[in-house]
């Protein structure tokens, strides 16, 4: 694969006036060319229709109308692409420069199906740390090894092996790499495709449901119950350390 792969990007957002434009200009000022950007909205009240529309001339296809959630609108924009690789950008993260030159290149070198890469962990103070992803894939039976907005994904594992489980609330994206990796969908590991995640603070209760839709994702393909439940207990205990530490929760 070379320039002329064309690859999809899509973004889903939804009331994302803050970021959004951050967003769509990484993804417009890419250093590769041939990309497809789609972004479907969920029927926004705020700006951030505005912001699209001022970029109207570079975004491929966009709409904006209620959907069922996250998921729902992610398949929405699967149906749309049309470009031999596919990368799914949040309303609220950004791509460095270089980042889908960087995939499309890894693909063409490798036999991978799907490249990952890093994230570059932003706070609310704009401070960053680097987080790298786990280059043993076989630990997605156990947990969300794998940060999703730096994946990109050859089109056509979507098609053979289905597209995101939108029965989920938080963690389809973990159910649908693990559901790709049981299928021996091959995962290649890039240290140059990088992401910036912007780390906004979600609530206790919306992490808990994330780390609850794990384990059960986890038991669902093969892993021992006993593991899966000793894995999400010790996560809760992290998350309510963390919470605690930033103030978050008494």
């Amino acid at each position: 694969m070379g320039e002329g792969c064309k690859v999809s990007i899509i973004t889903v957002c939804y009331n994302a006036a803050k970021t959004i434009e951050n967003t769509i200009k990484s993804v417009i000022g890419q250093t590769y060319n041939n990309i497809e950007y789609i972004i479907i909205d969920g029927g926004s009240s705020d700006q951030t229709i505005d912001i699209i529309q001022k970029y109207s001339e570079h975004i491929h296809y966009w709409v904006s109308e209620p959907d069922k959630g996250i998921y729902d609108a992610m398949n929405k924009g699967l149906k749309m692409a049309s470009g031999e690789i596919i990368g799914i950008l949040n309303a609220d993260d950004y791509y460095g420069e270089g980042t889908v030159g960087a995939a499309v290149n890894r693909f063409s070198l490798s036999s991978g199906d799907i490249v990952y890469g890093d994230i570059f962990l932003v706070d609310s103070s704009k401070e960053m740390r680097r987080i790298k992803p786990a280059t043993d894939v076989s630990l997605l039976r156990s947990k969300m090894s794998i940060y999703h907005p730096a994946v990109f994904v050859k089109k056509y594992c979507y098609d053979n092996y289905g597209v995101f489980d939108d029965t989920y609330k938080i963690s389809a994206d973990h159910e649908l790499l693990l559901r790709f990796f049981v299928n021996n969908v091959r995962f290649d590991y890039d240290a140059n495709v990088l992401v910036y995640y912007r780390n906004d603070g979600a609530s206790f209760k919306y992490a808990l449901v994330g780390l609850k839709e794990v384990r059960n994702t986890s038991i669902k393909y093969g892993h021992k119950k006993v593991d899966a439940y000793f894995w999400y207990y010790y996560q809760v205990a992290k998350l309510k350390l963390l919470l605690f530490y930033h103030g978050i929760i008494d």
